[in-house]
């Protein structure tokens, strides 16, 4: 979809462990910090797209989650679309955001996503990334994992998906070894990605984990599921972004000086497809790029969803920065290092900001803003003027259940 939607602004709470907070002081957090970037009030607010994967479980709250979150800070009248859509829940609520201002519906429109995993029981976080696979092919699936694993050598992925971890990473797993058994690439390839976005991220105060971490280290550390040691899985997060988009007229009469253009923003939903067909990763990028009438060659900077290490790595290739099979050469060449030709994850990416399921595609959104307008600190850039964010959610067959590309031009 094309879009003129303009980013106002834009806030977020740090990612991380925040058993004090619930969903309305979260929410509300990155919701004050959006208004005031933008120089905007809540009164100036036409309607809301929530976006929110896991508060049923975690919480209880199972419905009505925007308005409950919005009504604590005063926000109420005005039109509520509660989005899920399992880790593209945020960008799926600021795509819909952004169709309705390029419609002409509205003028300024919220777009919030926010999300609580951390619990005591562990078990219910392990159940939220349960529920976004067919739970009804299941026990299939799992068994498939297990024995997949089996097969391959991979002993300690042969048993606990789901309850001991979260399944995706099991997932995760078998789409490496794959790779690598295909391609040639190594665990390390996958453990410089880790320590790449340990360097992004000890730059980024709203970060999770700001250690910097060697290739060694991560290579060391506990494995969770082979080939995945710790660092290249991403941890749960409690936490909330929010944007404020615009129409251009709106944007005229706050006189915004340094506008964030959404140029393009696509939304699509996987099917099934053969293995060596491209998939929703293509699709969408392919679709953001001609809408935004730019190649891949043009993106100065990527906020791409590393629910794993493995995961950056391929989608290198999904998003046409390489060619099948040479994600590992992008990193042997540091192209997506800070300093490098297309640096990719500059906030530390999920893997070190954290995945708080139903606010990382807004988080991502607020990253690449603040990189398009210079103010992205020690982690800048510089010269940045397009910037593609890559969320994906939920998983069937082979493949992401839901996706959102954006790109963004300054």
């Amino acid at each position: 979809m094309k879009t003129n939607a303009i980013v106002a602004g834009v806030g977020m709470t740090t990612f991380g462990k925040h058993m004090d907070m619930g969903l309305k002081a979260l929410g509300g957090e990155a919701v004050a910090a959006a208004l005031a970037d933008a120089g905007l009030t809540a009164a100036d607010l036409e309607a809301a797209y929530v976006g929110n994967a896991a508060a049923g479980l975690i919480t209880g709250q199972e419905s009505i989650r925007g308005e409950v979150v919005l009504r604590a800070m005063g926000i109420g009248r005005i039109p509520v679309v509660n989005v899920e859509n399992a880790c593209a829940s945020a960008s799926t609520a600021f795509q819909q955001a952004a169709a309705m201002v390029t419609a002409g519906f509205y003028d300024v429109v919220l777009a919030l996503g926010v999300e609580k995993l951390y619990h005591e029981d562990k078990k219910k976080t392990f159940s939220a990334f349960t529920g976004a696979v067919d739970v009804e092919a299941l026990a299939g699936i799992l068994a498939m994992l297990a024995a997949g694993a089996k097969k391959g050598g991979a002993e300690k992925a042969s048993e606990g998906a789901g309850e001991k971890r979260s399944m995706f990473m099991d997932i995760y797993a078998a789409a490496a070894r794959s790779h690598m058994e295909r391609y040639g690439t190594k665990a390390e390839h996958f453990a410089a990605i880790s320590s790449k976005n340990s360097v992004h991220g000890s730059m980024n105060p709203r970060a999770q984990f700001r250690d910097v971490l060697t290739v060694e280290q991560v290579m060391a550390a506990p494995m969770v599921a082979e080939p995945l040691t710790r660092p290249m899985c991403s941890p749960i997060g409690d936490g909330a972004a929010a944007a404020i988009l615009v129409s251009e007229r709106k944007a005229r009469a706050l006189g915004l000086t340094s506008p964030v253009r959404v140029v393009a923003s696509v939304l699509g939903s996987g099917w099934d497809h053969g293995v060596d067909e491209d998939g929703l990763a293509e699709l969408c990028s392919s679709n953001a790029y001609e809408e935004a009438g730019v190649g891949p060659a043009d993106i100065d900077v990527i906020e791409l969803h590393d629910a794993s290490a493995p995961a950056e790595l391929m989608t290198y290739e999904y998003l046409g920065l390489c060619a099948k099979g040479e994600g590992a050469r992008l990193v042997d060449e540091g192209a997506t290092r800070l300093g490098g030709r297309q640096p990719v994850n500059t906030s530390g990416g999920l893997l070190r900001k954290g995945h708080p399921v139903g606010a990382t595609g807004i988080a991502q959104i607020v990253e690449l803003t603040e990189q398009l307008q210079g103010r992205a600190g020690a982690r800048q850039v510089e010269g940045a003027q397009v910037a593609l964010a890559h969320n994906g959610g939920g998983n069937i067959g082979i493949d992401a259940a839901a996706m959102c590309v954006t790109i963004l031009k300054r």
